[in-house]
């Protein structure tokens, strides 16, 4: 195993279905509202009693499947050989499988607890891209329902130094995934990439069939939150979830409905008071909001439309001590766009770009802007107070992967080639597509910007950052991300990573052919340094197609893993994890 050092230091719906729930037919997700125009004309007959009005939903319900089934054929995405480990899984049941095979050991003071990583795991065979007269749609490779994966890590009492360890997945159950595993066949169209005919009808269709225009996909992240656990996917509001059994409890409505659109995948807890600050888009105004939820989860604390005058795809929110860090970037939902023949998702090369400061409980008016070269960012690193900046570290990067390149255009270069502006001549590269570390200094006195770009070198490509959460908002030193591999250069928005970073600056590799996801930060329990603890990932060793778990000491992260767990079933690639201790 090798280890790479760097120089820099960083301190761093259905009308068929009366049992459908009230709260899907009256929820907002980023797109819903959007669609309110094309469907004006239905609110002008308000005297058509009820049950006129579910005999003709029940008796149009009918001819609409009949409609879909012989206007649009489904067909999967395919995968590469080099994707296999994209393709989805079977649930294992409501049983847990014991972990038997453990390479090295798993320290004494290792804290017990359950892992658990989310990512896309979809039905009936994988993403889906429909044909009809009108055109295609597809899945972006961001979709397909979740599913959780969970590794419980428990010692036994009676042998020093023996652990139980077992493992469970479980597709996350929302709403929409129920109606379409009750269906036993894909129904939903893909409604957001695609020729905008198709996806215009596939929007009426999913509304008039289903109650809403698109899956509620809870596939992103997992998050606690007043000793409650949730999954999430910035399309939907999130899931609570048992993390013994892994069922799927109840959406969280938040506060009674306060808050009556989505969340970011990636909520933040506020220093000091626990409070979690969430933010969610709309594709109408307002575009943007901007919420503070009490540390309990019984309360609202504040809520703030930040005028937004475009709806810009926003996955992550910072915070630091005092303030929200708010990312404005040109990756925009624009239903007017669609209408017109344009992309309903698309990364404006020539937009503007600002980040902004926000007191944690202002409003739109108390927003200090400073705007930066665009760029698309998903994921903040950290972001903290110091003197009279305020410091954001994220993965930045050139381009945006995402709606990214559908079924139809499988080659990357292509993509690329057919994205370049006309207006500015940009280069579309592996370089620019994929993320490296950046840092901007923003001086909320004099309104000064100073970036640095590239802070982790031009050779190496990183994402899905984590830190030790206990820093999060104030001065850090050191932080981890996952490796993109080096040769890669997707075809379909699929990326590998091929190892874990740790900032300041030394890179951990992983045997040749493996990859991870959803590596996470394990604090040492009584610890008092930063990187007083692990890492723990999934991995999958493409050679054997064997997954594991692995466990890195953070302090001596250029040694071999501390443990390697062989688990009984393939995990597929995904996206976020978490390790949730197990309270005694």
């Amino acid at each position: 195993m090798a280890a790479y050092s760097y120089a820099l230091q960083v301190n761093k719906c259905s009308l068929q279905r009366p049992s459908l729930p009230h709260k899907i037919e009256h929820f907002s997700n980023p797109l819903s509202t959007s669609f309110k125009p094309l469907l004006r004309d239905l609110d002008q007959f308000p005297n058509i009693s009820v049950d006129v009005t579910k005999a003709i939903k029940e008796t149009s319900c009918k001819l609409l499947d009949a409609f879909v089934d012989f206007i649009f054929e489904f067909a999967d995405q395919p995968l590469l050989p080099s994707q296999r480990n994209f393709a989805p899984v079977e649930e294992i049941g409501e049983s847990t499988l014991s972990v038997t095979r453990v390479e090295g050991t798993i320290p004494d003071d290792f804290p017990e607890g359950v892992y658990i990583r989310n990512g896309p795991n979809p039905l009936f065979g994988g993403l889906k891209s429909t044909r009809s007269i009108f055109g295609e749609s597809d899945h972006m490779w961001v979709e397909g329902e979740g599913m959780l994966h969970a590794l419980y890590l428990k010692k036994n009492g009676r042998i020093r130094g023996s652990w139980n360890i077992l493992y469970k997945n479980k597709h996350v159950q929302t709403d929409t995934y129920k109606m379409e595993k009750d269906r036993k066949k894909p129904g939903f169209l893909p409604a957001i990439e695609g020729d905008s005919p198709a996806v215009l009808l596939a929007y009426l269709l999913n509304v008039l069939r289903f109650g809403v225009i698109d899956k509620y996909l809870s596939n992103t992240n997992v998050f606690e939150h007043a000793k409650k656990y949730y999954s999430i996917a910035e399309n939907h509001m999130p899931q609570e979830i048992d993390i013994h059994s892994l069922e799927t409890l109840e959406n969280w409505n938040v506060i009674s409905g306060s808050w009556t659109r989505p969340f970011t995948s990636h909520p933040k807890k506020a220093p000091g008071t626990g409070e979690l600050v969430v933010i969610g888009i709309d594709a109408q105004k307002p575009y943007f909001e901007l919420g503070v939820i009490s540390a309990d989860g019984k309360k609202m604390v504040h809520k703030a439309d930040l005028m937004f005058d475009r709806c810009t795809v926003c996955h992550e929110i910072g915070v630091t001590q005092r303030y929200n860090v708010i990312m404005n970037f040109p990756l925009t939902i624009d239903i007017s766009r669609l209408v017109l023949g344009g992309s309903l998702m698309r990364f404006e090369e020539n937009g503007y770009a600002r980040i902004g400061i926000m007191p944690r409980y202002g409003d739109a008016n108390s927003i200090k802007w400073f705007e930066v070269e665009p760029c698309c960012v998903f994921h903040i690193i950290n972001c903290f107070e110091d003197n009279d900046e305020v410091v954001v570290r994220a993965c930045r990067a050139r381009q945006s992967v995402i709606p990214g390149p559908n079924s139809r255009v499988n080659h990357f270069e292509k993509w690329l080639k057919g994205r370049s502006s006309k207006d500015e001549r940009i280069e579309f590269t592996k370089e620019s597509t994929f993320p490296r570390v950046c840092e901007w200094r923003l001086n909320m006195k004099t309104g000064e910007v100073r970036e640095k770009k590239n802070l982790s070198g031009d050779e190496f490509a990183m994402e899905f950052p984590l830190i030790n959460e206990k820093f999060t908002g104030f001065r850090n030193k050191f932080a981890y991300l996952q490796v993109v591999e080096s040769t890669e250069i997707s075809g379909s928005g699929f990326t590998r990573f091929g190892g874990v970073a740790k900032l300041h600056f030394e890179e951990k590799r992983i045997p040749t052919n493996t990859f991870c996801s959803g590596a996470s930060f394990v604090p040492k329990p009584g610890g008092v340094d930063e990187d007083d603890g692990w890492i723990i990932t999934f991995t999958h060793n493409e050679n054997e197609n064997i997954s594991q778990v692995y466990i890195v000491d953070a302090k001596k992260f250029t040694n071999e893993p501390v443990a390697i767990i062989t688990l009984p079933s393939r995990v597929p690639y995904g996206f976020h994890g978490a390790f949730m201790p197990l309270e005694s």
